[in-house]
This record gives C-alpha cells, sequence and structure tokens, in this order.
C-alpha cells in the first residue's frame, strides 16, 4: 500500500512510520517542516492548521490508498492552532480523501472526548471525529489512553523524569489512567489498514489496569533501578504555578507536558472501555508492570531521565546568565567595564560602543535562547562570542588570566555548558 501519513515524526506517527516501512508499504511522510523522514518514500512540508481546503490536500493524495492522522496538539501557542490541526485542516483532509477515492482513513482522536470535553483539545479532537464521521469513507478512529513505549515524549517522559526525584510530588486532583503500550496502538493500525479489517468504528484504546499518576511514576522508578522515593503533597499553589510556568513555555514556543490544558485533562482522566477494540483486533493489552518488565532499563534511559527535568533548569539558568551579564554592563558594571577597555589602551568614545555592543550583544542572545525556534541560533552564537570574549581579554587584558577570580578560566565551563545544551535542545 501507499499510506499518507500526517504527524510522521511525532511520538507515535514515528513509530507508525517505522511499523509500516518494516511490513513494506510506502509511506508519504507528512510533517510541518518537511525534513526528509528515515523509511518514508518520500517527506512532504504541510501545516495542517492553514490546509483548511481540500485543494490543500488533493495533489498530494495522488496514488494514496489509505491515511493515517496522527497530527496532533496540546495547546494554542503561537503559530500553533488547536482547532486548525485537529478540526478544520483535519476536516479539509477528509474532505480530499473522498473526492479523491482514498476510501481507508485510520484518524487518532483521544480517549473520552466523546464523553466530556473540558478543554480546546478535547472539543476541537471531538470536532474532527465528527467531521470523518460525516464523509463516505472506511473510516477508523482510534481514542488511545496515554500512550507510552521504548521511546519518550510528552507525558511519557514526564513520567522518567518524575521518577528520578528522590522527593515525588503528588500533583492535586489527578484522574485515574490506563496505561497503553506504543506497540499495540501500533499494531492497531497495521490491522485498520487492510482492506478487510472493519470500519465505521471508534474505539477506545486503552491499557487493562487503572492506575494513578503517581502509580504510574512509582512503576517507572523502579523499572530505573531507584529506591522508593519520599512521597509528598504537592500544594494547589505550587501545583498552579507549575501549570502557568508550562503555557510561558508554551508562548515561547516550546511544547512542555505541564499546561493548563493538561492539568484539565489529568483531572478527567484517561479511562474507557477497551473490550471492542479487543474484541476487533485480538489484541490483549499489556499492564504497565509487565510491558516495563519485558525491556530492562538501560544506562541511556537513567540519562535522560535524570536529564529530563534538568533539561528545562539548565535552559533558564543558561537564558538568565546572558541577560543578566547585559543588563549588569549596562548598569552597576559600567565604570568597571569602561575601566578594562581603558587598561587595553582603548580609549572613549569607543570604549563606552564597545561596553555597550558587548551588553546588547548578551541580552540579544539570552532572548534568542529562550525563544525554541531561535534556540539553536542563540547557542551558537553564545558559543561564538565567548571564543571572541577569551581572544579581546587576552590581547587587552592578559592580566586577567592570572586573576584569582578566574574570569577567563570561567568561560570554559560555559562553553562546556553550551555544547551540552545544543546536543539536548531538541525535543524529538
Amino acid at each position: 500500500m501507499r499510506v499518507l501519513l500526517t504527524g510522521a515524526n511525532g511520538f507515535i506517527g514515528s513509530a507508525i512510520l517505522a511499523a509500516l516501512t518494516s511490513a513494506g508499504h510506502a509511506t508519504i511522510a507528512v510533517t510541518r517542516s518537511g525534513a526528509r523522514l528515515p523509511g518514508a518514500e518520500r517527506s512532504i512540508g504541510v501545516d495542517i492548521a492553514r490546509a483548511t481546503k481540500s485543494a490543500d490536500w488533493l495533489p498530494h493524495l495522488t496514488g494514496v490508498d489509505a491515511v493515517v492522522n496522527c497530527a496532533g496538539l496540546l495547546q494554542d501557542a503561537p503559530g500553533a492552532s488547536t482547532t486548525g490541526v485537529h478540526a478544520t485542516g483535519a476536516a479539509a483532509l477528509f474532505e480530499a480523501c473522498e473526492q479523491a477515492g482514498v476510501r481507508r482513513v485510520v484518524h487518532f482522536s483521544a480517549i473520552g472526548v466523546d464523553r466530556e470535553q473540558p478543554t480546546e483539545f478535547s472539543r476541537t479532537k471531538l470536532a474532527g471525529d465528527r467531521a470523518l464521521m460525516q464523509r463516505d469513507l472506511d473510516w477508523v478512529i482510534l481514542r488511545p489512553s496515554v500512550v507510552v513505549g521504548r521511546a519518550a515524549y510528552g507525558g511519557s517522559a514526564l513520567f522518567r523524569g518524575l521518577a528520578t526525584l528522590p522527593i515525588l510530588p503528588v500533583l492535586p486532583d489527578t484522574g485515574e489512567l490506563q496505561i497503553v503500550q506504543l506497540d499495540e496502538v501500533v499494531r492497531t493500525v497495521l490491522f485498520f489498514l487492510d482492506s478487510h479489517a472493519p470500519s465505521r468504528v471508534a474505539l477506545d484504546i486503552a491499557g487493562p489496569e487503572r492506575l494513578s499518576f503517581t502509580d504510574v511514576v512509582l512503576a517507572y522508578r523502579r523499572w530505573l533501578g531507584w529506591p522508593p522515593p519520599r512521597i509528598v503533597n504537592m500544594p494547589d499553589w505550587l501545583a498552579s504555578l507549575g501549570w502557568r510556568a508550562g503555557d510561558f513555555l508554551g508562548w515561547l514556543g516550546w511544547r512542555p507536558p505541564i499546561r493548563s490544558t493538561a492539568r484539565a485533562e489529568m483531572t478527567r482522566g484517561a479511562i474507557g472501555d477497551n473490550s471492542e477494540w479487543r474484541r476487533l483486533t485480538g489484541i490483549e493489552p499489556r499492564s504497565l508492570s509487565e510491558a516495563l518488565a519485558a525491556e530492562p532499563a538501560s544506562v541511556q534511559e537513567r540519562w535522560f531521565a535524570a536529564l529530563y527535568l534538568l533539561k528545562p533548569l539548565a535552559f533558564a539558568i543558561f537564558v538568565a546568565f546572558w541577560i543578566a551579564t547585559g543588563l549588569i554592563s549596562l548598569g552597576p558594571g559600567w565604570d568597571i567595564g569602561k575601566s578594562l577597555m581603558f587598561e587595553g589602551g582603548v580609549d572613549d568614545p569607543l570604549a563606552s560602543l564597545a561596553v555597550i555592543a558587548g551588553a546588547l550583544s548578551d541580552i540579544v542572545i539570552g532572548i534568542a535562547i529562550a525563544f525554541r525556534r531561535t534556540t539553536r541560533c542563540g547557542l551558537l552564537a553564545a558559543l561564538a562570542i565567548s571564543f571572541i570574549y577569551t581572544v579581546i581579554g587576552t590581547i587587552l587584558v592578559p592580566r586577567l588570566w592570572e586573576d584569582p577570580l578566574g574570569p577567563m578560566l570561567k568561560i570554559w565551563p560555559v562553553i562546556a555548558f553550551n555544547l551540552m545544551l545544543l546536543a539536548i535542545h531538541r525535543d524529538r
């Protein structure tokens, strides 16, 4: 078959792409960036939120036998719309499928959206489901609970990050979860891509047990091989601060799993009736403990888990470092900066201009690192200017290498920190 796969670089989409390739199917991978993905016959860039007419999709459906729509977005952010991705863009894709004669469509929704819609995420997911149901297509709607696997992103990564904490905060007002394994979700998609498989069905894809959020985190901690943590209840005010911090990071372009939408969805929980899914596919979902026991944790897993919560802290410190150095240079450190320039033989007004230029460069670098779209450019600029400061400092004021406070020596840990952030800044 030739399958058009949206959200092909996502947590679920990338696993489906690999499975389709292994099964001998040709895949047209749709991502926002259009980046070439391993295993895909062809990769195309489509901003689904802007592809709101069937004409936007029809050129990509030539020769396609089936469509798998994995595109999803937790919460609105600058340049990202849940309505566009889940509802209007998806509806245009379904309309185009009907016009092009692509009958088989497997569409990912979310568990519980047909029963309760506390957020724009679930409301738009339901709108997308209804748009598909109205089409004359062999549609299948999959509504998975929280999906976890060997790979990790979003909520599945958060479980591992929280599992590293010696003191485990219990989030207030979290509902029960029926954790389902990624490989079982992938097998479900392959099953329903068969032209003889049932169609026009909407199924809850859920694991066999109901667990609390804390139960899931503790299961991962046991899997990672760490002793039981001390468990404390997180105050509502502190949890609210965390959700708001996540919303702010979302505004900067990052995609943290802890945001106000996640709070409402976690309160609702992620449970459902998996009996029809099991009956139609013959898949018997494994419990979380069974799935984890089948694949022991590696050193790479422990590294990722330990770094997960340190990553945002490291970026926050680095952003604050660059912005603060710039502000200090323009404020209380102004005279010190000029005196160093004078010591190196640079007179006014060039000395003042040099201090201003350096300070503004530091501030711009810090802001660039803070915004996800410009993070890499900001980090590369920080790396370059660190070397420039080293060279200029050595030429103008060589005695700084002998200063007991080590202003020149401390540049090298900053460079190492910079390189580490460059290595881990991508989420997927």
